[in-house]
């Protein structure tokens, strides 16, 4: 195999060992050229990899010109045997070809659909699974299982582990480091000749078949029989171990061209990007990968001693995470996990072991702090780099110096950032990070803010992941730039966008990307959607964000007068309109216009904070301080509140809204209870109205905490509900009393308990006031007198005149003290309410 014929180095995709024995292969042939299993038009590029800028995990990545959502990756890690051979022949000056089926093909051939890029390797696995075959066909599907099953072994990953991964390149010292490739070859060849030559996976995601293995193998041979006329015959070429005995067969070159004639065609775009760690891994939904990539990294680079290494590793890591790691931590584990391999009969503890001994030594047997050591070892969550050299599209230039200027580094790991919209520098990444979101480029999410609830702060969620690349790409369409593919994409949403709600939500999104040019558009679409729309739904949904936008001019300083009329002229549609628009609707309307009540109440509380309305009298429950947008809209709860034949919950929900505000008095609210609890009104209907008053969480619960008049009319009603009709309307009370916290629901139980023995009203107590004893206790109000009066300054420390009480030397208070007379009162009712 070392004479004048192209050496073929059949490797698994991903595997150290395999790539370690690719560079021992390569140094003991030195190939005239080096053969790689990609797409040839890569080939302008691959000089980029010895770039020191380009720091793997990356990608090869391509996309159609005329349609970049259609795109497919080859990613590498540095432990790829792939990578590791181009690397190799850019440091020799060997020439590199790439000789895979072309992007072009491969492409057409995606079928994963338009936004979901399909992941395509640049090296098979030995044998990886056809999804499209049927089950009996197990064995043929994955060859690495077949040799593994061959050779004793249940676990096909482990057999390769052990055979593979776990070997030092060329064996023993002087061997013959091409043996285990034409082993593998061998072994690949029989296992075609008894399965058949059926198509492998290649690894896509999304549908993507990336060309039949068929047209890829004989795209391979042409391009093989191209180089050797051009190089000679010592060359070497690393591809799937699968795809060797095809490499090797007797084929024209008629035949093989025939078996691509016909195939589609679209024109490509090939660059590099950043890859990461989690996109290798299997779990991840990328077939042809690995489950732990940061273990294989290590096992690339230990140069000895791999399991003393990673222990210690581990337990750095879990000293970072404030967990008491000592060193004899370190060598109890690599003791253990040195004794399982034997035991277990491998040639080195793998990650099995390895895991195992962590779990018992280093985490006391506990699954948590190991969930940390997979998730940041085992998996790693590295983001590799491309240098500013690759080819990228404008956009992608403009957005990496955005991230340079704004200090915001993409990264692999999940990250919080918290922004000051006070600060310029965070005020700029907040319109980046807005205007990506708008162009799709979903990098940051935005997350509640755990420092506060001010306008003024945001808090981000950032990840970069390897599609959005293909994103950026995408959005090259709208134009060079961040801000003007933005405001391209948005003036042509407003123009194209059919709901006035949609509109609304997207000027709110011009005003937090800051796109000035594209708010005219936007304002003028939506002008006429809201002179269009005579749906008070439509228009009380698109209100809330439109009155959102108006307040991002404190603290964005974004000119919103504009945004702030046509907010005031749709808040005035929604008064006219809301009452004859809850009349006639049926339940599941009712509950979603009871939503919308609620939403335009906040929004006309915050248009009136940002726009404040001159003073307009007002009559009705609004009450003689009402006032502008805040006085028309008290009269439309009032309306709502007071009018018969409308849904219960939207009456109750009004009335609460008015109590809240105080502009509806406490026994007007009572009135109300009691006139929608009455007898004569039925009893589902009284539950949507009770639902609607006090079903908003703790808020409705300690209403009738501290009311109890609302809450004895609740339990009256209650109590008098038929039995027939109890059923019905007990999911709607549920539904509404299980939002309470629990020491609410308590409380409510105890008030309601303490008035049961009359007739299941709450006692009145003293003098009607909710809450006390029917009957004064002297002796128990007597007994807090002394405390009292010592807080209020009236114990001279002389004699009172007190009796004591019954001999145990209590002072009752009783005498001739005027002021201590006047507490007695109250502080017998104090007393009277334990009763």
């Amino acid at each position: 195999m070392s004479g004048p014929t192209p050496v073929l180095l059949g490797v698994r995709h991903h595997g150290p060992g395999s790539a370690r024995a690719v560079t021992a292969a390569l140094d003991q042939c030195a190939p005239s050229a080096v053969l790689i299993e990609g797409p040839p038009e890569a080939d302008a590029i691959v000089h980029l990899a010895a770039d020191p800028g380009m720091r793997p995990p990356v990608a090869l990545l391509a996309h159609a010109t005329d349609d970049p959502g259609r795109a497919a990756f080859w990613p590498f890690a540095e432990f790829s045997p792939e990578w590791v051979a181009i690397r190799w022949a850019l440091a020799h000056d060997v020439p590199v070809r790439f000789i895979d089926l072309p992007a072009a093909h491969s492409l057409a051939l995606n079928h994963g659909g338009r936004g979901r890029p399909s992941p395509v390797p640049a090296g098979d696995a030995p044998g990886s699974p056809d999804r499209s075959a049927g089950p009996c066909a197990a064995p043929r599907l994955d060859p690495l299982a077949a040799l593994a099953a061959a050779a004793g072994y249940d676990d096909a990953e482990l057999w390769w582990e052990d055979a593979v991964e776990h070997r030092r390149a060329g064996g023993r010292p002087g061997g013959d480091a091409l043996a285990p490739f034409e082993a593998i070859a061998e072994a690949m060849g029989e296992l075609r000749a008894t399965f058949g030559e059926s198509e492998s996976e290649s690894g896509c995601e999304g549908g993507c078949d990336g060309g039949s293995d068929a047209a890829r193998e004989a795209h391979m041979r042409l391009k093989l029989r191209e180089a050797r006329r051009e190089f000679g015959d010592g060359l070497a070429v690393v591809c799937g171990a699968w795809h060797v005995p095809a490499l090797t067969e007797k084929r024209t070159v008629a035949v093989d061209r025939q078996a691509l004639k016909g195939l589609p065609k679209v024109k490509p775009q090939l660059s590099w990007v950043p890859w990461t760690n989690r996109r290798l891994s299997r779990h991840s939904g990328y077939g042809a990968g690995i489950a732990s990539p940061g273990w294989y990294g290590h096992l690339f680079h230990a140069p000895d001693r791999p399991v003393e290494r990673w222990m210690t590793t581990v337990a750095r890591l879990l000293r970072e995470e404030d967990h008491p790691v000592s060193s004899a931590h370190v060598i109890e584990a690599v003791r253990l996990a040195d004794a399982l391999a034997a035991v277990r009969g491998r040639p080195l503890a793998g990650l099995t072991e390895t895991t195992d001994a962590v779990r018992a030594v280093m985490c006391d047997g506990s699954d948590v702090p190991l969930a940390l050591v997979r998730d940041r070892l085992v998996v790693g969550d590295v983001l590799g780099e491309v240098p500013e050299a690759a080819p990228a599209t404008p956009l992608q230039r403009d957005l990496s110096r955005l991230q340079r200027t704004l200090r915001l580094k993409p990264e692999g790991r999940e990250r919080d950032w918290e922004l000051d919209l006070r600060k310029d520098t965070d005020a700029a990444r907040s319109r980046l990070l807005h205007r990506l979101r708008l162009l799709g480029v979903d990098w940051g999410e935005p997350v509640c803010s755990r420092g506060g609830l001010g306008t003024f702060r945001e808090t981000w969620r950032l990840r970069w992941e390897p599609e959005l690349a293909v994103r950026v790409a995408e959005a090259g369409v709208w134009g060079t730039t961040v801000v003007g593919a933005a405001t391209a994409k948005a003036e042509s949403e407003a123009v194209g966008s059919a709901a006035l709600a949609e509109v609304t939500a997207l000027a709110e999104r011009c005003l937090l990307a800051d796109l000035p040019e594209a708010l005219p558009v936007v304002m003028r679409v939506l002008a006429d959607r809201a002179a269009l729309d005579a749906d008070v739904a439509h228009l009380a949904q698109a209100l809330p964000a439109l009155v959102r936008s108006v307040r991002y001019g404190d603290v964005r300083r974004t000119g919103t007068a504009a945004l702030g009329d046509v907010a005031t002229g749709l808040a005035e549609r929604v008064f006219v309109g809301l009452p004859a628009a809850c009349a006639g609707l049926d339940t599941d309307a009712a509950a979603e216009m009871r939503g919308h009540l609620d939403a335009v109440h906040q929004a006309v509380a915050l248009l009136a904070e940002a726009a404040p309305a001159a003073p307009t009298p007002s009559k009705g429950p609004a009450g003689p301080g009402s006032s502008g947008l805040r006085g028309r809209w008290a009269g439309v709860l009032g309306v709502l509140a007071e009018r018969e034949g409308l849904p219960g919950g939207i009456r109750g929900r009004a009335a609460r809204l008015l109590l809240d505000d105080g502009r509806l008095a406490e026994d007007r609210a009572a009135r109300l209870m009691g006139l929608a609890l009455s007898v004569g009104t039925e009893p589902a209907e009284a539950a949507a109205w009770i639902e609607g008053f006090v079903g908003s969480g703790g808020s409705g619960g300690m209403l009738l905490i501290h009311d109890e008049r609302l809450l004895a009319l609740v339990d009256d009603w209650l109590v008098g509900v038929p039995a027939e009709a109890f059923t019905d309307v007990l999911p709607l009370l549920r539904r509404t009393f299980s939002a309470y916290d629990a020491s609410v629901r308590r409380t409510l139980g105890e008030l309601v308990r303490r008035g049961g023995a009359d007739g299941g009203t709450a006692a009145r107590g003293v003098g009607g006031a909710p809450g006390f004893g029917p009957d004064l206790d002297p002796e128990r109000a007597a007994a807090v007198l002394p405390t009292m009066r010592l807080l209020l300054g009236l114990d001279t420390g002389g004699d009172t005149g007190g009796e004591t009480d019954g001999g145990t030397g209590t002072d009752t208070g009783v005498g001739p003290d005027r002021d201590t007379d006047a507490l007695t009162p109250a502080m017998a009712r104090a007393g009277g309410a334990g009763r």
